[in-house]
């Protein structure tokens, strides 16, 4: 038999909030059990109903969707709801916090769903305070280069720091983050990560490669201009032309 999980879902927009709530009606292993429309509102529902999942926006009158989180004696496992742009989805990946960007529609929730429905079947919730707040910062477009991110590896949350990351991959819609040996597939592009790891270590040498400097070894001109990029643990990798000029003058 299937188990059921109590679930809240927190929405100031009533629409937005109406639409959710039916669109979990429909999921068999999900009960919605309240919704509150404020922050004060929702600590009092989630501390009463103590739900197993909470479906939690980040703008709400009275406390954010943080504060909400902040606030919570023990705290379940949270669903944010956000209508930040595009930028948001590298930060909240990057923090391995289950998201939905609004509008949302039934693809999206389902795979949300999924998410939640492998943590909860493994008996877990995390801590999501500290993520939720470096994910916030770097949604807001003025984040300090990132110091740690987390991945999903087989269920689990793996925290990773960016000094142990050795080099960074492009693989279709993924990117494959390699640190100490493993490869970890991260759903983001190599310019979400460009754009937050610290220039001064981090150097993109490719349009499908990105190294970090204390884990290169040499560096060897070949044929047609370019540069062979030999790191610690023997891979070699060949910048591109553009690239490999912009190494040039970074050795200078």
């Amino acid at each position: 038999m299937t188990e059921i999980h109590r679930a809240v879902v927190v929405e100031d927009e009533p629409i937005a909030r109406e639409t959710l709530v039916g669109l979990l009606r429909d999921v068999p292993w999900l009960a919605v059990v309240g919704t509150a429309a404020s922050g004060p509102e929702a600590v009092a529902l989630i501390e009463r109903e103590r739900p197993a999942v909470v479906f939690l926006d980040i703008e709400l009158p009275g406390h954010s969707g943080l504060e909400v989180v902040r606030r919570l004696s023990t705290p379940p496992l949270v669903v944010f709801t956000t209508a930040y742009d595009s930028h948001a989805v590298a930060a909240f990946e990057l923090a391995a916090l289950d998201y939905l960007l609004k509008p949302f529609g039934a693809a999206r929730l389902e795979a949300a769903l999924a998410r939640v429905r492998r943590t909860l079947d493994d008996g877990g919730t995390a801590p999501v305070a500290e993520r939720v707040e470096e994910a916030l910062e770097g949604a807001r477009g003025t984040p300090s280069p990132l110091t740690r991110f987390f991945v999903r590896d087989r269920g689990k949350l793996v925290l990773l720091w960016a000094r142990e990351v050795e080099r960074l991959e492009a693989d279709d819609d993924y990117v494959r983050v390699v640190a100490k040996g493993r490869a970890h597939l991260v759903y983001l592009t190599l310019n979400d990560f460009e754009q937050r790891l610290d220039p001064l270590k981090f150097v993109r040498i490719h349009r499908k490669h990105i190294v970090n400097l204390d884990y290169v070894s040499h560096l060897h001109p070949i044929e047609g201009g370019r540069i062979e990029v030999l790191l610690r643990d023997g891979t070699r990798l060949v910048a591109s032309r553009t690239r490999s000029r912009e190494l040039r003058e970074l050795t200078l």
